[in-house]
Formats: structure tokens, C-alpha cells, sequence
């Protein structure tokens, strides 16, 4: 099989994908005797640069691999879809600022750190987006709830791994209010960066994805 061919192969199959394809799965797309998944890693930068000067662009994300478009082309795909979806409150905000920078972390954490009661609703919004998710409880009366960050919010933001999250200045692991806000900011603008719209599930455009798949 030629260089050629490999590379159709792989952009076929994730330009057709609806989700990130893990390498495994782009694996599976040749027989072990054609390509090894070094091969099909080294196939995938090929890849990368041959896209390096259209709308689309091949990122890996936690999940793997997929197409999306970049973020100076947002605004132009916006005209097609000019509603804009709702933004999510800034107490939302914060709360997963919290989660993402301090996890795992309990309700009481975030309540402490923030000053303030967190509803069940809020809880409950970033759950639905699939953005946190519960990892066990504290050995501690009444056994609460740990919460932590999912890997569709790694996804939906454009990162591999916790650690592309921007750096706090964090002396003593305990998030102040300027440390919040500077993770508050720092989140926003991750997302806008990446010419995403931190709303609600449902408001994407189908695939490629317009940014990271949302």
C-alpha cells in the first residue's frame, strides 16, 4: 500500500467520523502486516501538514483524533447559524473552574472556596453537559460526593490531558478569589481560543466540527 493511499484511508475515515477515533480504532483501518501504530501515527502528522493551510485542521484531543475547523473560519460559519447560543452563568463558571484546577473536590470544597451555596442545579447543568462526573466520596460523615472533570471536557476544550490547563500561581493548594477569576478567564478564553461558544449541548453544527465538537 502506498504512502498515498494510507493517508486517503485515515482522512476518509475521520472526515466521516461523527467522534474523535482513538488511534486503536484508525489502527484497525489496515491489517497488522501494512502498518504499525507508529506507522499510523507518522501517517497522521503527514496528515496534519497537508491540512496545515485549509479551513480544516486534525487535532488530537483526549478521545483521539478528528477534524474540526479553525478557529479564524468561526466567524464565517456563524453567519449560517447567526443565533447565538446561551452562555453559561458566571457561578457555573467558577464552580467548574473549581473542579477542573482543584479536583477531586466536594460540594462543601466548592462552596468553601467560592463563598457561597452551590445549587444542585448548577451541579446538575455540568453534569448534563457531561463536563464533571463523580469519581467516589470522601471517607468523611455523610460520604460526599468527589467531583472531576470528564474526558468530553478535555474534548469539547481541545486538550489531551489535565495538565494543558493554564498554570495557577498556587502556593499553599488552596484557590483564592484571584486565583479563581484568573481560572474563571483562563477557561473562557481556552474555549474562545478555539472559537467555541461554552453553551449548552446541542448547539453544534454537524461534523467536521465547527471548533471542538460541543
Amino acid at each position: 500500500m502506498t504512502e498515498a493511499q494510507v493517508l486517503r484511508i485515515l482522512e476518509t475515515a475521520l472526515l466521516c467520523a461523527n467522534e474523535p477515533m482513538p488511534l486503536s480504532e484508525l489502527r484497525r483501518l489496515f491489517s497488522a502486516q501494512e502498518l504499525t501504530q507508529d506507522d499510523v501515527r507518522r501517517h497522521l502528522a503527514l496528515l496534519q501538514l497537508d491540512w496545515a493551510d485549509r479551513g480544516l485542521e486534525l487535532v488530537h484531543s483526549a478521545s483521539g483524533w478528528r477534524f474540526q475547523s479553525r478557529a479564524e473560519m468561526q466567524p464565517y460559519l456563524e453567519r449560517l447559524n447567526p443565533e447565538k447560543p446561551p452562555r453559561y452563568s458566571r457561578a457555573v463558571l467558577e464552580t467548574l473552574a473549581i473542579i477542573a484546577w482543584r479536583q477531586p473536590v466536594t460540594r462543601g470544597d466548592i462552596e468553601d472556596i467560592r463563598g457561597v451555596t452551590v445549587s444542585s442545579q448548577i451541579i446538575r447543568t455540568l453534569e448534563d453537559r457531561g463536563w464533571i462526573e463523580v469519581l467516589g466520596h470522601r471517607d468523611a460523615p455523610g460520604r460526599p460526593a468527589l467531583f472531576g472533570t470528564t474526558r468530553q471536557f478535555l474534548d469539547d476544550l481541545g486538550l489531551r490531558a489535565l495538565d494543558e490547563l493554564p498554570p495557577l500561581d498556587d502556593a499553599d493548594g488552596l484557590m483564592n478569589m484571584a486565583e479563581l477569576e484568573e481560572a474563571e478567564a483562563a477557561l473562557t478564553a481556552e474555549a474562545s481560543a478555539l472559537g467555541m461558544t461554552l453553551a449548552p449541548s446541542g448547539d453544534t453544527a454537524p461534523q467536521p466540527a465547527q471548533g471542538p465538537t460541543t
